[in-house]
């Protein structure tokens, strides 16, 4: 198995920084190959330029090196996994924006010449797993749709096609949460990800 791991938050010394590396350690213990994305260490620019989005339809809709790099990445990859904490209900800004720069036609999804569908792009990618931690507590969460997990465990797994399997790994309510439950959260992911196969 190869995987992405694409990380998003700002600061190295983050628990979501810690639960990157214990999903890169299991996966390495698994045997898999794994290469982390850090987003914000790149400085991965999240919004979408005018010339880009003038591209976006176009023959060549990737114009920056760096998402060409990410694009040749995902399309090289089996599995997909995303870890970054639950901002405003859904996405860091530059996870966001890293889904509009490199999901874009021909990379995430594609048109059918024939009946003008859309068709999915990243038929490679065989799992979808995301990571996350959340202020609110899961009821709270659910109430409000969790928006960041419909669209990595929905609208990307649509560009994936449907026989790709989702997985979700989420810690609630991580104010309130001991250092005990979070070391304890942090060595799930570590198994969940050495055990996958």
């Amino acid at each position: 198995m190869r995987a992405a791991v694409i990380l998003a938050h700002p600061n190295p010394d983050s628990y979501a920084h810690e639960l990157a590396r214990r999903t890169e350690s299991g996966l390495r213990a698994g045997g898999h190959e794994v290469e982390v994305v850090d987003l914000c260490a790149l400085e991965f620019r999240a919004a979408m330029s005018a010339t880009e989005r003038e591209a976006y339809h176009g023959d060549h809709p990737v114009l920056d090196p760096l998402v060409q790099e990410h694009v040749d990445l995902v399309r090289s990859v089996d599995t997909l996994i995303f870890v970054y904490p639950t901002w405003w209900s859904g996405l860091p800004a530059v996870l966001k924006g890293w889904l509009e720069r490199v999901m874009v036609p021909g990379v995430g999804f594609r048109f059918d010449e024939r009946s003008g569908k859309v068709r999915p792009g990243l038929t490679n990618v065989q799992r979808l797993i995301g990571i996350s931690t959340y202020g609110s507590p899961r009821w709270s969460v659910r109430a409000v749709n969790d928006n960041g997990r419909r669209t990595l465990m929905r609208a990307l797994r649509l560009s994936c096609g449907l026989r790709a399997s989702r997985r979700w790994l989420g810690l609630y309510a991580i104010d309130t949460t001991t250092a005990d439950e979070r070391t304890e959260f942090a060595a799930y992911v570590e198994r969940a990800m050495s055990e996958l196969r």
